[in-house]
């Protein structure tokens, strides 16, 4: 593999496709891989998005694996580094966004960079420094419900603060909404006065496109995949379909969901609606003992030929914080998540060869159940979704990675028909 361009580390399966789909959008050819590689890749790639599992484990190990991630990239010769979270900035309050970001700058030996959740293409904006979620304030907007990360202050300063020892300062709208070199200077006015992670305004994609030139000479840059849009045109580079371009796709059409959040629940919902074939997975039976897995299959498999069915564990907050008042959150969540990756790995050992995967813990899982290390992107289905092209131990798979918050309300049903 050439040297690369653009070196990126996303804290969970979901946002490094979500990144991976905006530089491809933007005509950067984009290889995602699970895990940090062990080698060079044998791909003609510009931007690599190596994608961890590290947004709710143990600070001082979402460092770690960050790390080794930005050592790996360093060696591909990647000329900036992009540290990618959510579009809502969930985390605990010790971190992992604050910890990461600065152990990065430490590497790169920097004394600055910003921060900016902001993706308008699906509805997060950022303003005075508050994150909204449409016209929504973060902290209304259902992330407060969330069972692993709940976010309960939508001012990103405090947040951000609340996780580093560096000063943590602001870019506003009035300067992003002016040009490049305004940024710049602020940028400049911020670094003058001790500031280490600056929170930059953003609510439309041409506040996005006119930050990207700003952020030009910035060794890191951290943020949502919003931001992405705007970074190719440093490297000159434009748009082309070229960059989206998959194989053919075959086989069977599967969809597993684990995600709890308001937006994945909808899209379960009209799913239903249509009358096509649902089975919810019940967390209780899991911790029972019972065999929740083989089950799911053998219903799978007597309706799979007649087009696409859906295995979930979606359940509305009230339902939710039930069974981990019952079995505890991390169980809950771990217990739900193995299930869900070995029926996905089942629906591909029984043909599935078009598979939507919901959630960004559950994407995380099935990945690895799939034994998955590194994904060609493709196509938008929507904001921040895009197919995939993958090699399994079973054969070829394409395969969608949704975050929970993300897609319209018919997403399971038009997903298909994307490819």
């Amino acid at each position: 593999m050439a040297s690369i361009l653009l070196g990126c580390i996303a804290d969970d399966f979901t946002g490094a496709t979500d990144l991976a789909n905006n530089l491809v959008r933007a005509g950067m050819r984009t290889a995602q891989t699970i895990g940090v590689p062990q080698a060079a890749l044998d791909a003609d790639v510009q931007a690599v998005v190596v994608a961890l599992k590290s947004r709710t484990i143990a600070p001082a190990d979402a460092v770690a694996q960050s790390l080794q991630a930005l050592r790996w990239l360093q060696a591909q010769g990647a000329r900036q580094i992009y540290f990618k979270y959510c579009s809502t900035f969930d985390s605990t309050a010790e971190g992992n966004i604050g910890p990461v970001t600065e152990a990065l700058m430490d590497a790169l030996g920097t004394d600055f960079t910003i921060a900016t959740p902001a993706f308008p293409d699906n509805k997060r904006s950022v303003f005075k420094g508050y994150l909204f979620v449409g016209d929504t304030l973060l902290n209304e907007s259902g992330m407060q419900n969330h069972p692993l990360t709940p976010m309960t202050d939508a001012n990103l300063v405090r947040v951000m603060q609340a996780q580093t020892r560096r000063p943590v300062g602001l870019i506003d709208y009035s300067v992003v909404a002016r040009d490049a070199a305004a940024v710049q200077q602020r940028m400049a006015e911020l670094r003058t006065q001790g500031v280490g992670v600056a929170v930059v305004d953003a609510v439309t994609n041409d506040d996005l496109l006119r930050l990207g030139p700003a952020l030009k000479d910035l060794p890191l840059v951290t943020a949502g995949s919003g931001v992405a849009i705007g970074l190719p045109q440093n490297f000159g580079i434009r748009p082309s379909s070229q960059a989206s371009a998959l194989p053919a796709a075959t086989g069977r059409q599967a969809i597993v969901s684990g995600s709890c959040s308001l937006a994945t629940n909808r899209q379960v919902a009209a799913f239903k609606a249509t009358g096509r074939p649902a089975l919810a997975i019940d967390p209780i039976q899991l911790a029972s003992g019972e065999d929740v897995v083989a089950t799911a299959l053998a219903w799978a498999e007597q309706r799979l030929a007649d087009g696409p069915v859906l295995v979930y564990s979606t359940a509305e907050a009230g339902s939710v914080k039930t069974v981990q008042s019952q079995l505890g959150v991390a169980e809950a969540g771990a217990m739900v998540e193995r299930a869900i990756a070995a029926i996905a790995r089942g629906l591909v050992e029984r043909g599935v060869r078009q598979l939507v995967v919901a959630g960004g813990e559950t994407s995380g899982a099935c990945v690895q159940a799939l034994e998955i290390t590194q994904m060609q992107i493709g196509p938008q289905i929507d904001p921040g979704v895009p197919w995939c092209h993958a090699h399994t131990p079973v054969g070829p798979v394409h395969i969608t990675l949704k975050s929970g918050n993300f897609g319209t309300d018919d997403f399971f049903t038009k997903a298909f028909g994307a490819l």
